[in-house]
């Protein structure tokens, strides 16, 4: 098996989006609900990775104003972030079940 190198923070922010678009708050708060808290991203975290993937083409930002009437920029997931999700989630879930086989053979481990 060809060894993957997947970037774990564009895989858990291309995640949030496949589902709804989403401000950089709201996705922060929901990556911490979703990972019972054992992800609670910075916005200095956050922000590079969404405009990396904003270069790269895989998510689009647009502005739309909250109830409050600020302007918030909502991110959105594009055909090509999709795709690319699909296959990163693909490729994350064969290296997680290649360590869990190698976990389950350790006595005393599982």
């Amino acid at each position: 098996m060809k060894r993957q190198n997947i970037d774990h923070t564009q895989l858990l922010v291309l995640s949030l989006l496949a589902g709804e678009d989403m401000y950089g708050y709201q996705m922060i708060v929901e990556l911490a609900r979703r990972s019972d808290h054992t992800f609670e991203m910075k916005e200095g975290t956050l922000y590079p990775v969404l405009h990396g993937l904003e270069r790269q083409g895989m998510v689009e930002a647009y502005e739309q104003e909250a109830p409050t009437g600020r302007q918030r920029k909502y991110y959105h997931l594009t055909r090509k972030g999709g795709a690319f999700l699909r296959e990163a989630a693909a490729a994350w879930q064969r290296y997680a079940g290649a360590v869990n086989a190698v976990l389950r053979c350790s006595p005393g481990l599982v």
